[in-house]
């Protein structure tokens, strides 16, 4: 038997937490425990989880944001697999079940996603072309944009003890900066099956919050350059993603007179921009082959 935590950051989700946990209680095979991290909610997430789930752990905490309640529960976790759940998503029965076979028909695989239902204000739509998911050595299919859900993961426990933990300066996009850290390192296994319900449209998604959510990114593809031993062709890829959405960034920018970012944009395409394929005036391509198959 894996021994599973799963891990749900919370923040005013009160009236969603119920339909989430239904769908862990409802799985087929059973997690080791379950893990809540209220950060900092001022609705009615800590009574209701006392007094309808008490088998289930609690952690209250200030809101520090969805990086920091995630680490909250890894760091309590007792499992050894890790497996997340945003407090507005919901799992298949057989997600846990699905993960735990298929880890157990690979060779030595520690981290393991699926594919994904998308629901945006109670109407299913279909994923674009540059939403599919892979498996493998995939690094430069992470660069675009975050092609792993939090919501569809399980991981085990000694991968964040090789790459760290998620980012807490990171408002947003901590979890591309935490699967490109990953997946410069290791290879994935992915389950090419729908085993999680991603719920959008809601008021209070993050996704809503910040505007340019790519300087994010771009910060992301600066630290793995010079924190990773990135083999040379991921390497390569890493530096044109980082030049062209820097480029488009900028542009954004300059063309809504917003000067966030745009100071350390400038740095960085003076960095950078001369080690792009095809020149410094090139954006380039990325190549996407892979080498193998809150």
């Amino acid at each position: 038997m894996k021994s599973i935590s799963v891990i749900i950051p919370s923040y005013n989700r009160a009236r969603l937490l119920p339909r989430c946990l239904a769908s862990v209680i409802g799985q087929n095979y059973a997690p080791a425990e379950i893990i809540i991290v209220d950060d900092g909610s001022t609705d009615t997430t800590e009574k209701l989880v006392s007094r309808c789930h008490p088998e289930i752990k609690l952690i209250s905490q200030k809101n520090q944001g969805v990086s920091a309640a995630r680490n909250a529960g890894i760091r309590a976790a007792k499992g050894d697999w890790l497996a997340f759940l945003d407090s507005d998503d919901t799992w298949f029965p057989d997600k846990l079940e699905r993960q735990v076979r298929k880890i157990e028909n690979s060779s030595g695989g520690c981290v393991v996603h699926t594919n994904e239902l998308w629901v945006r204000n109670g109407v299913r739509v279909n994923q674009m072309r540059k939403h599919r998911k892979y498996g493998g050595s995939i690094f430069r299919h992470c660069l675009p944009l975050c092609v792993i859900s939090p919501s569809s993961v399980m991981i085990h426990r000694r991968v964040f003890e090789q790459v760290g933990l998620f980012d807490e300066a990171m408002p947003v996009c901590e979890d591309y900066d935490l699967w490109l850290r990953i997946c410069a390192r290791m290879p994935v296994l992915f389950i090419d099956k729908p085993l999680i319900t991603k719920y959008g449209g809601h008021d209070d998604q993050l996704s809503n919050k910040y505007w340019g959510m790519d300087r994010y990114r771009i910060r992301a593809i600066d630290k793995i350059l010079n924190e990773a031993e990135l083999e040379p062709s991921d390497r390569q890829a890493a530096i044109t993603a980082l030049v062209g959405k820097t480029r488009i960034y900028l542009n954004g920018a300059k063309k809504h007179g917003n000067p966030i970012f745009v100071p350390e944009c400038e740095k960085l395409l003076a960095q950078y921009a001369n080690q792009v394929a095809g020149g410094p005036d090139q954006p380039g391509k990325i190549a996407l082959k892979t080498k193998a198959g809150y």
